[in-house]
C-alpha cells in the first residue's frame, strides 16, 4: 500500500496535535450539559470484553465522555459482516466521529465513507485514503523490541515464545520486532513462533501457549486480542512469565505478567475525537504513533523485580536510541533477515 500521499510534515503535524490535544450490543453514555457533539465506534470481532485492543479503544471513548461531555456509543461486532451495519446505525443516530477500531474494519470504514461524504470516520491501524477518514497507525514493533529486550534477559532456558493473532502486516510488526529485541540480547536465544489463526479463542490461545511453554520456553509474548487471555492463563498454570499487549495486562495474572506492550489506543481515540469536537478533524491524513511520540511503551506495572538487575536500564537505553533515531526496528521478515544489532 502507498503512502506517498502523506507528507511528512502533515504527519508530523498531526501527530504532534493528538500529543499536545492532552460492538452485537451496544454501551451508552449520556452527555453533559445536552452537548449536541457524538461520537461512537464499532469494534472488530475482538469485542469490549478482550481486555486488550478494543478495551483499550472504549477506554478513550469513555474519557471523551467524561471530559468532552460527549454522548458515546460503542458497538461490538460478532462476525466481520456486522461492520457496515454497525456503522449505519451510527450514521442513521448522527454521530459526529464513527470509529472503526482494527484494521479488519478497512473495507468497511472504505465503502461506508465513500457511500456517506459528509460522515467523518476514524481509524486504527489501517489506511483509509479518504477526505473524511482520519487514520491513525502504530509502531507496534518498537514497543515489541523492547518486550524482546526484557524476555530475552528474563529467560533462564534460552528459550522465549510469541503468540500471534491473526497472520497479518500489524502482528508481524509485534513479531518481527520482539524477535529484534531478543537477538539484541543473545542471538542465540531461541523465539518459538505460532499464530493462533484467532482474536477471539482464548481457548485455542492457551493450547498454543501451552506447547511453546512444555517445549522449554519460560517467557511468552502474545499480540493475540482476546486469545491471548489464554497465553496468560497458560503461563500462569505452570509459574512461567507473560508479556501483555495493548492494555497493561497484570491484572490478569498479578505474578506472572511481567510488562505489557502498551498501544495507546485510548490516546487516539480520544485525541481524535478532541480534534473534532474542535473543529480541527485530521480527515484524509494519516498518524504514526511510536515509542518517540509515546503511542507505544512498556506497562507502568512492570516486574523489574523479578528480572536481573541492570534489565531496565538496557531498556531504556534502547528505547531512548529508538527515539533518537539512532535504531531502526524491523517491523517484516525481510526487514529483521537484514538487520544487524546496532551499538548504543
Amino acid at each position: 500500500m502507498t503512502r506517498k500521499w502523506f507528507s511528512k510534515a502533515t504527519v508530523a503535524v498531526v501527530a504532534l496535535s493528538i500529543l499536545l490535544a492532552g460492538c452485537g450490543g451496544a454501551k451508552d453514555g449520556g452527555a453533559a450539559g445536552g452537548t449536541k457533539f457524538k461520537v461512537g465506534m464499532s469494534t472488530d470481532v475482538g469485542g469490549l470484553n478482550d481486555a486488550s485492543f478494543n478495551a483499550a479503544a472504549y477506554e478513550g471513548l469513555k474519557k471523551a465522555e467524561k471530559e468532552l461531555g460527549a454522548e458515546i456509543k460503542a458497538i461490538e461486532s460478532k462476525r466481520n459482516e456486522d461492520y457496515e451495519p454497525n456503522f449505519k446505525s451510527l450514521i442513521d443516530l448522527k454521530y459526529d466521529l464513527a470509529w472503526g477500531i482494527g484494521f479488519l474494519m478497512k473495507d468497511a470504514v472504505t465503502s461506508m465513507a465513500k457511500a456517506n461524504p459528509n460522515q467523518k470516520f476514524a481509524l486504527i491501524d489501517e489506511t483509509v485514503e479518504l477526505p473524511n477518514v482520519a487514520s491513525v497507525t502504530f509502531k507496534e514493533q518498537e514497543g515489541s523490541f523492547l518486550m524482546g529486550v526484557i524476555a530475552a534477559k528474563t529467560t533462564k532456558t534460552k528459550k522465549v515464545g510469541f503468540v500471534g493473532g491473526m497472520d497479518f502486516e500489524v502482528i508481524h510488526h509485534f513479531d518481527w520486532g520482539f524477535q529484534a529485541g531478543v537477538k539484541s540480547v543473545d542471538p542465540t536465544i531461541q523465539v518459538v513462533r505460532v499464530y493462533s489463526g484467532s482474536f477471539t479463542d482464548p481457548a485455542k490461545g492457551k493450547e498454543d501457549a501451552l506447547n511453546i511453554l512444555n517445549s522449554g520456553a519460560d517467557v511468552i509474548f502474545h499480540a493475540a486480542g482476546a486469545t491471548g487471555n489464554g497465553v496468560i492463563e497458560a503461563a500462569a498454570a505452570q509459574k512461567k512469565f507473560a508479556i501483555g499487549v495493548d492494555k497493561d495486562q497484570n491484572s490478569l495474572a498479578k505474578d506472572y505478567v511481567i510488562s505489557s506492550m502498551m498501544k495507546r489506543v485510548d490516546v487516539a481515540v480520544f485525541n481524535v475525537s478532541k480534534q473534532t469536537k474542535d473543529g480541527k478533524f485530521p480527515g484524509g491524513t494519516k498518524t504514526v504513533l511510536g515509542l518517540k511520540e509515546d503511542g507505544v511503551g512498556y506497562a507502568p506495572s512492570t516486574l523489574w523485580n523479578k528480572m536481573p538487575e541492570g534489565t531496565k536500564a538496557l531498556v531504556d537505553k534502547w528505547a531512548d536510541a529508538i527515539k533518537a533515531g539512532k535504531v531502526t526496528v524491523p517491523a517484516s521478515e525481510a526487514e529483521f533477515k537484514g538487520w544487524t544489532v546496532p551499538k548504543i
